[in-house]
């Protein structure tokens, strides 16, 4: 995307957003139709993982940014998603990849 990069850190994603305008911890990048924090930490699971994490995090009454669900849905890149706030204030994203070759394609 013109938007966003993704580089490769040892198997996970750090993902660079263009973002003109000064965004602190507010601003937000839309991807799949939601806004994703634009600054963010992020870890890839598996699909068994995420769907384990996101049953415990939900089931702890876990604040959603974004609430679990398939992004890209049928689409190359098809993701496992999911984004919250630590106790720290930083965002974090927690994806699955449906096909882990998709990790880094464009």
């Amino acid at each position: 995307s013109p938007d966003w990069i993704d580089f490769n850190f040892y198997g996970h994603q750090i993902v660079a957003h263009h973002a003109p305008v000064a965004c602190g911890s507010h601003g937000v990048s839309q991807v799949d139709g939601h806004g994703v924090p634009v600054r963010h930490f992020g870890a890839v699971l598996s699909i068994p993982q995420w769907e384990a994490l996101a049953a415990k995090l939900q089931a702890a009454g876990t604040q959603f940014v974004i609430e679990p669900y398939i992004r890209f849905k049928g689409e190359p890149g098809e993701q496992a998603t999911m984004f919250f706030i630590d106790p720290s204030g930083n965002a974090v994203e927690i994806k699955a990849f449906a096909s882990m070759e998709s990790l880094f394609a464009r």
